[in-house]
C-alpha cells in the first residue's frame, strides 16, 4: 500500500516565530536608535536657532553697511564731478589771467619805450628852446614894458616863447584852480569869494600871468581871456580886439581885473581854444595856463560825474579848434588824480610847435 505523501506547509509555526522575533528585534533596535538620536539632537536645536538668528542679524548689518557704503560712494562720485568742474573752471580762469598778464606786459613794455622816446624828445626840445630863448633875450633886451620881481628875483622859465606880434593868453578860471587837492577844492568852493581869491593856487596863476606880461615886447599886441564853462575877455568890451602893449596901461588893467576874477564852474577847453579862430588876424603865439583836462564841451551840462576817457575825448575835441601853424605854449599847474593831463598837453604843445611847462609850487 502506498504511503500518503506528507503535505508541506509553507508558513509553519517556527517560521512565524522567527519572523516575529526578527520583527521585534528590529522594532527594539529602532527604538534604541531613536532614543539615542533624541538624546543627541534635542539639546543641539536651541544652539542652532540662536546661531541662525545671529547670522540673520549679521547679514542685515552687512546689508545696511553695504547700502551706506553705496551712498557714500555715490556722494564721493558727485563730489568728484563737482571738483572736476571747479578745476576746469579754475584752469580756464588761469588761462585768461595768463593772457591778460601777457598783454599787460606787452603794453607796459610799449609804454616804457614811448616814455623813453618822449623823454628824449623833451630833452632835445628843451635844448633847442634854450638856444632860441638866449637869442630872443638878446633881441628883446631893453624892450620890456613891465617888470616883475618874484621872491629872490627868480626870473627863470627855460624854453618858453613869450614874444610875437600878437600874443593870446588863456587862463583857466574854473573851480579846480582853487587848490591842488580835490577835497580842498570842494571845501573852498563853498567858502566866501574873499577866501577863493586868496587861494594859493589861483594867486600863483595870476602871478604867472604877471610875470609873462612883463616879458611882452613893447611893439606887440595882446589879448587875455579867462575860461571856465564860458570864455570871456579879461577887459570887458575887448572881445575879438587886439590890445596894444604900448605903455602898459591896458596890460596893467587886465592884470587888475584878473586878480578880481573868482574861480568857479567847470572847464570848457573847446570854447577857449575856439577864440584863436575868432581873432582877426589870428595870434602868432598862444599861452595856455591850465591845471587839468576839460570836464565839459559846452557851456551847460547836467552831468554830475565824468570819466577820465570822456575828459580825454573833450580834450581832443578842443584840440581840433587849434589851426595849424600856431604854437600853443602850455603852463600846467598840479592837480590831484589827473594823470592823463601831462601827456595830453605835452602832445598838444609838441604838435603845434609850442612848449610845455609843469609849474612848481614856488614859481614865479
Amino acid at each position: 500500500m502506498a504511503r500518503r505523501r506528507r503535505q508541506t506547509e509553507v508558513f509553519s509555526m517556527s517560521f512565524l516565530d522567527c519572523m516575529s522575533c526578527g520583527f521585534g528585534a528590529v522594532i527594539l533596535f529602532f527604538m534604541i536608535i531613536n532614543a539615542q538620536v533624541a538624546q543627541t539632537s534635542e539639546p543641539m536645536q536651541p544652539n542652532l536657532y540662536d546661531q541662525s538668528k545671529k547670522l540673520e542679524v549679521e547679514v542685515l548689518d552687512k546689508r545696511k553697511s553695504l547700502v551706506l557704503e553705496k551712498n557714500n560712494i555715490r556722494e564721493l562720485q558727485e563730489d568728484n564731478i563737482q571738483s572736476d568742474n571747479e578745476i576746469e573752471r579754475i584752469l580756464i580762469l588761469l588761462e585768461k589771467l595768463k593772457a591778460e598778464l601777457k598783454k599787460y606786459d606787452e603794453d607796459s613794455i610799449a609804454k616804457i619805450q614811448r616814455i623813453e622816446k618822449l623823454k628824449s624828445d623833451i630833452k632835445r626840445l628843451e635844448d633847442e628852446k634854450e638856444r632860441l630863448l638866449a637869442l630872443e633875450k638878446q633881441f628883446n633886451s631893453g624892450r620890456k614894458v613891465r617888470s616883475y620881481t618874484g621872491e629872490g628875483d627868480r626870473q627863470y622859465l627855460t624854453g618858453l616863447k613869450v614874444g610875437g606880434e600878437r600874443i593870446l593868453i588863456l587862463v583857466d578860471s574854473s573851480a579846480s584852480m582853487l587848490d591842488r587837492k580835490i577835497i580842498n577844492i570842494l571845501r573852498r568852493r563853498n567858502m566866501s569869494d574873499e577866501v577863493k581869491l586868496r587861494s594859493p593856487k589861483w594867486r600863483q596863476a595870476i602871478a604867472s600871468v604877471d610875470w609873462l606880461s612883463a616879458q611882452f615886447p613893447r611893439d606887440s599886441k595882446f589879448q587875455m581871456y579867462t575860461f571856465n564853462n564860458e570864455t570871456k575877455p579879461v577887459l570887458k568890451g575887448s572881445d575879438g580886439i587886439w590890445l596894444e602893449v604900448g605903455d602898459g596901461q591896458q596890460l596893467d588893467e587886465a592884470i587888475r581885473n584878473l586878480r578880481r576874477t573868482i574861480p568857479q564852474e567847470g572847464t570848457n577847453m573847446k570854447s577857449a581854444l575856439a577864440v584863436i579862430n575868432q581873432l582877426n588876424p589870428r595870434p602868432d603865439n598862444v599861452i595856455l595856463l591850465v591845471d587839468g583836462l576839460p570836464t565839459m564841451n559846452q557851456s551847460k551840462t547836467d552831468r554830475g560825474m565824468i570819466t577820465g576817457q570822456e575828459r580825454l575825448r573833450y580834450h581832443y575835441e578842443a584840440e581840433a579848434e587849434v589851426p595849424s601853424g600856431i604854437p600853443v605854449n602850455i603852463l600846467l599847474y598840479p592837480m590831484e588824480g589827473d594823470y592823463n593831463a601831462a601827456i595830453a598837453y605835452w602832445l598838444l604843445a609838441y604838435r603845434t610847435g609850442g612848449s610845455f611847462m609843469s609849474i612848481s609850487k614856488d614859481w614865479p
